[in-house]
C-alpha cells in the first residue's frame, strides 16, 4: 500500500483565513468566539459564536459566480485555493484525471436555504432565483472545487453531521493509499451562522451563552463556528520525485456506529473507533503522544470521551496530551473535522500543542491533561483527531510526523 502525506494546507476560519494566521492564533491559545455580527441576535437567546468577520465575497468572485456560491461554498473555495497553490500542483496540466474531490459538510447551504425561506413565509414572493438549488445543494463545494481546478477523478461530498470532515478525509486517504486515485483535494466546510440554524440548536439545549470550555467544570455548552479547512494529499513516492514540502503523513482511519441513540453518545463506540484508527495506522497507543479532541464542551460529550479515551488508551491515556481546538475556533459542525485535523498538522509540524482555552477549572469526571490554554512545546511524534457526530457516527484520522 502507498504512504499518504499532505503537501498542500489551506485553512479559511475564524480564528484565521489562512493557514499562517490560523496556526498564529493557535500558538497564542487565543478564542475568537465572540458576540455574533453576521446575523441579526434580536430573536436569538444565544448571541455569540465563532463568525469569519471582515470577508467581503465580491473581492474574491465575479458576481455571476456569487451567484451561484453560498457562503459554505465560498469558505471551501478559499482554502482550496491556499490548498493547491500551496501544494504547487497544476492539476490542469496532467495529474487531474487521477485526483479525488471529496469534502466533508453537515448542513449544506443553510444561508440560502434561510434566506428563500424568509422571501417565501416572510416576504411572500412566489418565485425563486433559479439556481436556488444548486447553490445551496451539499456537493456544491466539491464541485466547484473541481471546476475551478480541473480535477476530472472521482468527486462527492460526504455528510456524517460533526464527523463529514473526518470520513471524507478518511476515504480520500483510502483512496490515496490503495492506488484508486494518485492525489485527492479533500476536507470539510461549513457555514450555520443563519437565524434558522441557531434557533435549532438553541432548542437542544446545549449550547452556551458566553463561551466553549470544554472539559472545564463550568463549562455550558458548545459554541458555533463557520469555516473550512482543505489539504492536497498525495502518494509519498509521488511527493518526493516533485520535490514538494511535506507537512505530515497520514496514517489511519477508523469509523464506528453506536447504533444506540440519535443524539446521546457513546463511549464505547468512540473507543472503537480510537481502536480502527490506531490498528489501521500499524500504532501502538503507547506511540501516540497527542489527541485532538472532538471536545465540544457539552456535560455529556466531555465525559464519554474522556471515558473512551480511557478505554482506548489504558494506562498511557495519562500521559497523553489531549486538547479542544473548538475552544479557540468554535463548533463548525461539519467542517469541525478538517480544521481540527489542520490545527494537530501544525502543532505537529510546528512542535507545539494546541490549547483548550477558556479553561477554568478541574472536573472530576474529565481526568486527563487538557493542555489548558496554553500551548505547550512538545515534538509529537503520532496524533489523533478526534469526530464524534449525532446520529452515532464515529470517525478518528492518524498522523504522524514525516519521516523517510
Amino acid at each position: 500500500m502507498n504512504r499518504v502525506v499532505v503537501t498542500g494546507l489551506g485553512v479559511f476560519s475564524a480564528l484565521g483565513k489562512t493557514t499562517a494566521e490560523f496556526e498564529a492564533a493557535l500558538r497564542a491559545g487565543r478564542s475568537c468566539i465572540a458576540p455574533l455580527t453576521v446575523v441579526s441576535t434580536d430573536a436569538l437567546i444565544v448571541k455569540v459564536g465563532a463568525e469569519i468577520r471582515d470577508f467581503e465575497p465580491a473581492r474574491h468572485f465575479t458576481e455571476a459566480k456569487l451567484a451561484l456560491l453560498d457562503r459554505f461554498a465560498q469558505f471551501g473555495l478559499m482554502a482550496a485555493r491556499e490548498a493547491i497553490a500551496d501544494s504547487g500542483v497544476n492539476f490542469r496540466s496532467g495529474p487531474g484525471h487521477r485526483t479525488a474531490a471529496i469534502i466533508g459538510s453537515g448542513a449544506a447551504g443553510q444561508t440560502t436555504l434561510d434566506e428563500n425561506y424568509f422571501k417565501i413565509y416572510a416576504q411572500g414572493q412566489k418565485r425563486l432565483h433559479p439556481f436556488t438549488i444548486p447553490k445551496l445543494m451539499i456537493n456544491a463545494p466539491t464541485s466547484h472545487i473541481t471546476m475551478e481546478h480541473g480535477i476530472t477523478g472521482p468527486s462527492f461530498s460526504v455528510a456524517s453531521a460533526c464527523s463529514s470532515s473526518n470520513h471524507a478525509i478518511g476515504v480520500a486517504f483510502h483512496m490515496v493509499r490503495s492506488g484508486a486515485v494518485d492525489m485527492a483535494v479533500t476536507g470539510g466546510t461549513e457555514a450555520t451562522v443563519t437565524i434558522g440554524t441557531l434557533k435549532g440548536w438553541e432548542a437542544l439545549r446545549v449550547m452556551a451563552p458566553d463561551t466553549c470550555r470544554p472539559f472545564s467544570k463550568d463549562r455550558k455548552g458548545m459554541v458555533l463556528g463557520e469555516g473550512a479547512a482543505i489539504m492536497v494529499i498525495e502518494r509519498l513516492d509521488s511527493a518526493k520525485a516533485r520535490g514538494a514540502k511535506i507537512y505530515a503523513e497520514i496514517s489511519g482511519f477508523g469509523s464506528t456506529s453506536d447504533a444506540g441513540d440519535i443524539v446521546l453518545p457513546s463511549a464505547e463506540g468512540a473507543a472503537g473507533a480510537m481502536r480502527a484508527c490506531l490498528a489501521d495506522a500499524g500504532l501502538n497507543p503507547e506511540e501516540v503522544n497527542y489527541v485532538n479532541a472532538h471536545g465540544t464542551g457539552t456535560t455529556a460529550n466531555d465525559v464519554t470521551e474522556t471515558k473512551a479515551i480511557h478505554m482506548t488508551f489504558g494506562a498511557h491515556a495519562k500521559k497523553l496530551m489531549v486538547s479542544s481546538t473548538k475552544s479557540m475556533h468554535g463548533h463548525a459542525l461539519g467542517g469541525a473535522g478538517a480544521i481540527e485535523l489542520a490545527a494537530t498538522i501544525v502543532g505537529l509540524r510546528g512542535d507545539f500543542v494546541p490549547p483548550t482555552a477558556n479553561f477554568t477549572e478541574a472536573d472530576p469526571q474529565c481526568d486527563l491533561d487538557y493542555v489548558p490554554n496554553d500551548a505547550r512545546a512538545a515534538k509529537v511524534g503520532a496524533a489523533i483527531s478526534n469526530s464524534f457526530a449525532f446520529g452515532g457516527h464515529n470517525a478518528v484520522l492518524a498522523v504522524k510526523r514525516f519521516s523517510s
